[in-house]
């Protein structure tokens, strides 16, 4: 899904655009999902692909919602980012670009990994 600036500008809010097409990030603990614990999906606000559901969402205390593994379809891509001094990998929607997060090695088994994802990035669809 490709659209100008100004086109990602008119559908989504100040704040969604500053972390989802910026790349920036919301406050810790202070995310609408953060404490979600209801039974559906989430999507990517920029375009709706589903990314991650519910069974796989845990709270690992950092102040995002977490995830330890991305939905079945394969929705999420990885790049390198070495902002701020750090090394770490962006996760991004594969469908529209829309910047999630950053995924990390400390997650619970099985799959070790933690996806640390903005709330405003997401929207939730419950079953």
């Amino acid at each position: 899904m490709k659209l100008t600036e100004s086109q990602w500008r008119a559908r989504l809010s100040a704040e969604e655009f500053k972390v989802c097409r910026e790349k920036g990030t919301e406050r810790p603990f202070t995310g609408q999902l953060l404490d979600n614990k209801a039974i559906g999906d989430y999507v990517c606000t920029g375009c709706g692909q589903k990314l991650f559901d519910s069974s796989q969402k845990f709270d690992s205390g950092c102040g995002w919602p977490s995830f330890s593994s991305q939905s079945s379809e394969s929705n999420v891509a990885y790049h390198p980012d070495n902002s701020l001094g750090m090394q770490r990998i962006e996760i991004l929607c594969r469908h529209c670009d829309t910047h999630l997060g950053h995924v990390f090695d400390d997650g619970p088994a099985p799959t070790g990994k933690r996806y640390c994802v903005n709330s405003v990035a997401l929207k939730f669809i419950a079953q």
